[in-house]
């Protein structure tokens, strides 16, 4: 099974399409949280982007061991208003053939991924009939949301959380295909809290094709249909692009240190907007100058009184 994965993975990383390649965008929505606390305006938005308070949303738990994951979102989530919420109980490969969940896809207008561990999501999910339906309900319009492990799955190429991060060099992250809704990307979360620098600097170099886009806790990336995204919550977002580094190797056998020379770095703030396809950050727009009155015309001044003489002290 390994071996497959490791197969799958090379085949990913060699012809992993970019986004904006495909030649229909989807026309839905991302809002992924890094982890930690999910602040009031991304859960309003992702409510906003789903169809409103009565929209049917989904809650996947599959990535969770614990038993009320479902209930504690759909109580957060009716905090906001949200009254049509459920869960897509899938636990394993088995429960993601069920045509019942299907169906139940196809009415969603969100879908939103709890945390845990990632790799139970891309096990269960991964090439099947419940994981395609989630893919076309974001292509045709649906908005699809995660925290945590939730976010990291949703690149073509997902970090498992294994590996050694104490160094920046080769074959230090274990990686495995993603979701891939968020294409030309490697996401990481949890960024700053954890310090996970190391990890997707080391991927990023190894793999300089895909964007490096580390989304820190309370903190999340919207993706928007036209492909930028806007960064919402309280902290950080970190961009890594190598595409145009001249990356270095130190000689030796196995894994190696890595080294890069202009290594392109943006830390986004709340209200930043970056454009993935162009790897850009996009300007904010330049406010407009009021409209200037015409001048309204001096009164004229009067002239000067005459002066009458008087008599003389």
């Amino acid at each position: 099974m390994k071996h497959l994965v490791f197969r799958a993975l090379a085949l990913l990383l060699a012809s992993a399409p970019l986004l904006g390649a495909s030649p229909e965008a989807p026309k839905g929505n991302l809002v992924l949280i890094g982890g930690g606390k999910r602040p009031a305006s991304v859960t309003a938005k992702f409510i906003e982007l789903a169809g409103g308070p009565t929209a049917r949303i989904l809650v996947v738990p599959t990535a969770s061991e614990l038993p009320d994951t479902v209930e504690v979102y759909r109580k957060e989530l009716a905090s906001f208003g949200a009254s049509n919420v459920a869960g897509l109980d899938v636990r394993n490969r088995f429960d993601a053939q069920r045509k019942a969940l299907v169906e139940e896809v196809g009415k969603a207008g969100g879908i939103f991924f709890a945390g845990g561990d990632q790799r139970r999501i891309v096990v269960a999910l991964g090439d099947t009939p419940v994981g395609r339906a989630i893919e076309e309900a974001y292509r045709r319009g649906a908005v699809v949301g995660g925290t945590s492990a939730g976010t990291a799955c949703m690149s073509p190429v997902m970090m498992t959380g294994e590996g050694d991060f104490k160094v920046i060099s080769s074959k230090n992250v274990e990686l495995s295909p993603g979701l891939g809704l968020f294409p030309g990307t490697i996401l990481d979360q949890h960024f700053v809290a954890r310090q996970r620098q190391n990890r997707l600097m080391s991927v990023v170099l190894e793999y300089p094709r895909f964007l490096g886009i580390g989304i820190d806790e309370a903190t999340a990336v919207w993706l928007r249909p036209d492909g930028t995204f806007l960064v919402l919550g309280e902290s950080s977002v970190v961009v890594y692009d190598a595409a145009a580094t001249t990356i270095t190797r130190a000689p030796g056998d196995g894994p190696v240190l890595l080294g890069a020379r202009n290594l392109r770095t943006h830390v986004l703030i709340p209200g930043d907007v970056f454009d993935v396809a162009v790897r850009s950050v996009v300007p904010p727009p330049v406010p407009e100058s009021p409209a200037t009155a015409p001048a309204t015309p001096a009164p004229p001044v009067p002239p000067a009184a005459a002066t009458v003489p008087g008599p003389t002290p």
